[in-house]
């Protein structure tokens, strides 16, 4: 079976101390700091949402983690980002296998929670970090 990794970004991150981060230590491995291709907004001022991007330029920052209970994580995280099948459609976030990037030249597949809602009124985070 095929590695399968998770890339988390703003209030999952190792550095933010949430609660939900303990289901992520639990059932993970960190691999490294990394960057998707991609624009982060705040969400009703208190948490992020990321949308794909096909500037290059734009990145938003984050870390890999290797799956050890892949099933077991994804479950607990889609419910913890309301997007499992419990709510209704369209939801606030989608998970989604997307190119991460390590550096240049290095790559790999992820999954990651992408904001699924129109972001015109929300506010560009342009550095990419929250």
């Amino acid at each position: 079976m095929a590695n399968e990794y998770l890339f988390v970004y703003g209030t999952l991150k190792s550095t933010f101390n949430h609660p939900q981060f303990e289901q992520i230590k639990r059932y993970t491995q960190f691999i490294s700091v990394a960057r998707y291709q991609g624009k982060l907004f705040n969400v009703d001022g208190c948490y992020p949402g990321v949308v794909p991007s096909t500037n290059p330029s734009d990145s938003v920052y984050g870390e890999v983690y290797l799956l050890s209970d892949a099933n077991r994580l994804l479950t607990i995280l889609d419910e913890y980002e309301e997007c499992s099948s419990h709510y209704p459609h369209p939801t606030e976030y989608i998970r989604s296998s997307q190119i991460i990037h390590f550096n240049e030249n290095m790559t790999v597949k992820a999954w990651i929670y992408l904001y699924n809602h129109k972001t015109d009124g929300l506010l560009r985070i342009n550095s990419g970090i929250f």
